[in-house]
């Protein structure tokens, strides 16, 4: 049966994600701890993967208990941070190395995702091993990290997102949270990059196309994609499910 495989935040935006066995829904309507921090310049845009390829300069990690971020440098340096209670030498530390000045804002409510009046983004295992296929030397692993979604499902076909927008398309619930598709994520610079590297692959885009042109599901609706540079599904989960708590593991069953 199709079921919750995996479920991954990203607290700080543009930085690594971290593996969770269960997340809460915010009253926003997005996963607790995903994108709840960013860094922002001093024109008030964000510091990303779109915007910089050093994001893949660091490793990173967090604890969900204590809110401390742990960062490793190229040369092995790790410095800790305490987000709440000492943002200012996160900032100063940051603003260092990316050669800016950087503050550090944060979101509970929403966090910072890129659409902000939607919620999780969904793909399925199946996805994943398909496009790994597509390169000579990508991982399942690798396409993950590119991709970066939040809730991962398994038992399902490769593209099983793609069935949930368009005219008429289903819903699905997993553990009792309610998902409703919303719109096809349409791809930037960061999936063709190396997630450990920041290097480029490629003809990256070139064969994602093609490639994803030539295997679109028969169950999906095309007039609702733009364009074939998508993939993953971007979901809203309505207020009657907010403040749920969603759980690797949990059953996924479609309307």
């Amino acid at each position: 049966m199709p079921r919750v495989d995996r479920l991954r935040v990203y607290p700080v935006k543009g930085l690594d994600g971290i593996d969770v066995e269960a997340a809460d829904v915010t009253e926003g309507g997005t996963l607790a701890d995903d994108r709840t921090y960013a860094l922002f310049d001093s024109d008030g845009d964000v510091v990303n993967g779109k915007r910089t390829a050093r994001v893949h300069d660091l490793d990173t990690d967090f604890d969900r208990d204590t809110h401390e971020f742990v960062v490793e440098t190229p040369s092995g340096a790790v410095e800790r941070f305490d987000l709440d209670d000492a943002p200012k030498r996160a900032e100063v530390w940051f603003s260092d190395f990316f050669d800016e000045d950087l503050t550090l804002e944060r979101d509970d409510r929403l966090g910072y995702v890129d659409r902000r009046e939607m919620g999780p983004s969904v793909v399925s295992t199946a996805t994943l091993r398909e496009v790994a296929s597509w390169f000579d030397d990508l991982t399942v692993d690798s396409v993950r990290r590119r991709l970066r979604a939040n809730v991962e499902i398994a038992d399902v076909p490769a593209f099983w997102e793609d069935r949930f927008v368009g005219e008429d398309a289903p819903g699905f619930d997993a553990g009792g949270v309610r998902f409703e598709g919303v719109t096809p994520c349409g791809r930037c610079v960061v999936p063709t990059r190396d997630p450990d590297t920041g290097e480029g692959t490629p003809d990256f885009r070139e064969t994602f196309v093609q490639r994803r042109q030539e295997t679109f599901p028969d169950f999906a609706d095309e007039a609702a994609f733009d364009h074939f540079y998508t993939l993953m599904l971007i979901a809203d989960i309505p207020e009657p499910s907010r403040g749920q708590t969603l759980r690797v593991g949990d059953d996924v069953r479609e309307d």
